[in-house]
C-alpha cells in the first residue's frame, strides 16, 4: 500500500508525457523508472557522498588485494586464490549497483531499459550466492589447512581449487535463473516506477499484473536454502576446527592457529548478518518507511565489497605486511 501511493504522488511530479506513458496498458515495458532512495530525492546529492565513497575505497582495496597475491609469489596458495575470487565477487556486485545508482543520484538519469534491468538483477543475485559459496570453500580451506595440515597442498591443489571454483559460478548461475526467465515472461501492466536504486527481484515482479507466488516461494526457497546449507557448511567446519585448536598443547600455537581464521570469520559475520537482518527486513518489515528498506538493500550489496579488504589486509599479516612495503616503496 505504502508503494502504490508513493507510486501515485511521483506519477504527478513527473511530466505529463512520461505520467501518461506509466498510465497506459503495456505487457513489455522498454525500460523501468528507477526513484532511486523515494522520500529522500531532495539529498541525492549529498548521499551520493558516502555511497560514491564506499565504492572508491571498494575498488581500490579489491584490486590492491589482486595485486598483491598476483605480484607476492608466497601468496600463491589456495587461500589467497579463494581471496581473489570474493575480491573479484565484490567487484562485480559493487559495480552492477553503484553506477547506476550515481548516475541517478548527479543525473536523474532514472531510466533503465527493461533487458539492462533483468541483467542486472540477475548478477546481483547470481553473485550474491556465488559470494556465499567462496565463503564455505575458504572454510573448506580452513579446515583442511588446520586439521589435516600435512595433506593440504595434496588435497587442495591447484586443479582442485580451480574446480570448486567452477562448481560455485556455476550453481550461482543456475540458481538464480529462473529469477530471470520468470521476469522475462510475466506481463507488466500497472506501472514501470521501481521505488529503488537498482533492480531487485521482488522490487520487479511486484510490478507485474499476475499471480507471482512462483516467484516469492522460488526467492524464500532460494535465500534459505543457500543461507542454511552454506551456514551449516561452515559451522561444521568450524566446529572441527575449533576442537582441533584446543587441542594444540600451548596457548600460542592455539592463538596462531586461531589467528588465521579470525579475518574468514569477520567476513562471514559481516556477509551473513547483512544478508539475514536484509531479508527479514524486506519480507516483515511492512511497517518501516520505504526510504528504510531502499537503503538497507543498498547497504547490503555495498557492506562486505568495501569491508571484506579491509579485514584481510588488516588482519592477515602477509597482505599487511605487503600492502605497508607498497606504499612504503611509493612514498621513498
Amino acid at each position: 500500500m505504502q508503494e502504490t501511493l508513493f507510486c501515485l504522488r511521483v506519477e504527478h511530479l513527473l511530466p505529463y508525457s512520461m505520467s501518461d506513458s506509466n498510465t497506459t496498458d503495456f505487457t513489455n515495458p522498454s525500460t523501468f523508472i528507477l526513484l532511486g532512495i523515494p522520500g529522500l530525492e531532495m539529498v541525492h546529492v549529498w548521499i551520493s557522498i558516502p555511497f560514491s565513497t564506499v565504492y572508491a575505497i571498494a575498488i581500490l582495496g579489491n584490486f590492491v588485494i589482486l595485486f598483491i597475491v598476483k605480484m607476492e609469489p608466497s601468496l600463491h596458495g589456495p587461500m589467497y586464490y579463494f581471496l581473489c575470487m570474493l575480491a573479484v565477487t565484490d567487484l562485480v556486485l559493487s559495480t552492477s549497483i553503484l553506477p547506476k545508482t550515481l548516475s541517478i543520484f548527479w543525473f536523474n538519469s532514472r531510466e533503465i531499459d527493461f533487458s539492462a534491468c533483468l541483467t542486472q538483477l540477475y548478477f546481483i543475485h547470481s553473485f550474491l550466492v556465488i559470494e556465499s559459496g567462496i565463503l564455505v570453500a575458504m572454510a573448506l580451506d580452513r579446515f583442511v589447512a588446520i586439521c589435516n595440515p600435512l595433506r593440504h597442498s595434496t588435497i587442495l591443489t591447484n586443479l582442485m581449487v580451480a574446480k570448486i571454483g567452477l562448481a560455485v559460478m556455476l550453481r550461482g548461475g543456475i540458481i538464480v535463473l529462473p529469477y530471470l526467465l520468470l521476469a522475462r515472461r510475466w506481463p507488466y501492466c500497472r506501472t514501470n516506477i521501481i521505488p529503488n536504486t537498482h533492480c531487485e527481484h521482488m522490487a520487479v515482479v511486484k510490478l507485474a499484473c499476475a499471480d507471482i507466488r512462483v516467484n516469492t516461494y522460488y526467492g524464500l526457497s532460494v535465500v534459505f536454502s543457500v543461507i542454511c546449507v552454506d551456514v551449516f557448511l561452515i559451522a561444521m567446519s568450524y566446529t572441527q576446527i575449533l576442537r582441533a585448536i584446543f587441542s594444540l598443547p600451548t596457548k600460542d600455537a592455539r592463538l596462531k592457529a586461531f589467528g588465521t581464521c579470525g579475518s574468514h570469520l569477520c567476513v562471514i559475520l559481516v556477509f551473513y548478518v547483512s544478508a539475514l537482518f536484509s531479508s527479514l527486513m524486506h519480507r516483515f518489515g511492512h511497517n518501516v518507511s520505504l526510504h528504510f528498506h531502499v537503503l538497507i538493500s543498498s547497504g547490503y550489496l555495498l557492506v562486505p565489497p568495501v569491508l571484506n579488504p579491509i579485514i584481510y589486509g588488516v588482519r592477515t599479516k602477509q597482505i599487511r605486511s605487503r600492502v605497508l612495503r607498497l606504499f612504503a616503496h611509493k612514498g621513498t
